[in-house]
């Protein structure tokens, strides 16, 4: 398969569409706080029941409740379970913490899961049964109504598959596809031929953009060494781009890769950021165990808690410091970022507004964020 120019699709495979994607230009544990935007919608439930001119009463719905996907991890590094809702505690910007108004966990909720297969490192053993590997979560761990994108970054960004719903066959097909041309060419020939390879975060970006146009919840599983190798844009601009989008990124490296080292400095560290700060974790696998981690991963996706609570009042937007935490609890808790919706200031002054009741908006705080660049 070859490309001249990325922005636009390879040849077909088969009877099967796969796109090369264009590259854009440009923590540990117990860490719960994020940035969250005041701007994009997260849930709706205010009402207004204004009169127009015909005397015909017109329904408005406003968003106004938030969702977060939270991982909440014991040091065992396994998923904690049996949390009363009661027990989580949200402050926004250093103001006065405030009860979650529901928490459950995620369960069957749909999931849009784009599978990120990095070829492009040195040595990707895991790949060898991967097909097979994947094409087995269905039906059991994910089902008909769990929507799948798969990728591969090799010499380009190549998925196969785009939103397709989780079953064996589409599984299957769709890894085989994205790994044909690595397995035609080889890694000698990538590594004599590929004048601009597709880096991690560069990679990870698109994938997140192309990600948030589909419902569900967002996750990201990408199979990697964790190193990136030249991206135009740096790994907290990828977090900060995922939080803002409810992505939560997920990495599954091969046991020799996780004590990686170059000189004093481990470059697993800043992987490993990048899923921790966006609600997910770094899962190690030997080539026997693919299988096993796979459905681990679901389970913990399946596993997590969704807290739900009102927004906060805010006409002004822009990034806020939200920490989550447990009441008795020295459990890690990773959530998931999101976009919160800012209120206009025209639908709060104009009498026709059913106001929302205040008692129940979180507070902020008075701590002033930097935005990102």
């Amino acid at each position: 398969m070859r490309c001249a120019d990325r922005r636009w699709l390879c040849d077909t495979v088969g009877m099967a569409r796969v796109r090369v994607l264009g590259l854009a230009d440009g923590l540990v544990a117990r860490r719960a706080a994020l940035l969250v935007c005041m701007a994009g919608l997260a849930g709706w439930s205010a009402v207004a029941l204004p009169a127009q001119e015909n005397s015909t009463p017109t329904l408005h719905v406003y968003p106004n409740l938030v969702q977060i996907p939270t991982l909440v991890m014991g040091q065992d590094h396994e998923p904690v379970s049996g949390i009363a809702e009661g027990r989580f505690f949200v402050s926004i910007d250093g103001g006065p913490k405030f009860r979650v108004t529901h928490a459950r966990l995620e369960g069957d909720d749909p999931i849009s899961l784009a599978i990120v297969l990095d070829v492009s490192q040195p040595f990707p053993s895991l790949m060898a049964r991967m097909d097979d590997v994947v094409a087995g979560l269905a039906p059991l761990s994910l089902h008909a109504k769990d929507h799948v994108s798969v990728y591969s970054m090799d010499c380009n960004l190549i998925r196969s598959v785009d939103d397709v719903p989780a079953t064996p066959v589409t599984l299957k097909r769709g890894v085989e596809l994205v790994l044909q041309p690595w397995k035609d060419h080889g890694r000698d020939r990538w590594r004599s031929a590929c004048k601009e390879p597709a880096n991690l975060w560069d990679s990870l970006k698109i994938v997140t953009e192309a990600l948030y146009q589909h419902p569900g919840r967002r996750v990201i599983l990408v199979v990697t060494d964790g190193v990136d190798r030249g991206s135009k844009i740096s790994w907290n601009e990828l977090r900060l781009y995922a939080q803002a989008r409810a992505v939560a990124i997920f990495g599954m490296v091969q046991t020799g890769d996780a004590t990686f080292r170059t000189g004093t400095r481990n470059p697993e560290d800043l992987f490993n950021s990048v899923c921790d700060l966006t609600g997910g974790i770094v899962m190690t696998a030997a080539e026997k165990g693919v299988a096993e981690q796979l459905q681990q991963f679901t389970e913990m996706v399946r596993g997590r808690y969704v807290l739900e609570f009102p927004h906060p009042v805010d006409t002004k937007g822009g990034y806020h410091d939200m920490s989550i935490s447990i009441e008795k609890s020295e459990a890690m808790i990773l959530p998931t970022g999101i976009g919160i919706p800012a209120d206009k200031a025209t639908v709060l002054e104009d009498p026709t507004t059913v106001p929302m009741d205040p008692s129940g908006a979180p507070q902020l705080g008075k701590r002033k964020v930097i935005a990102p660049n």
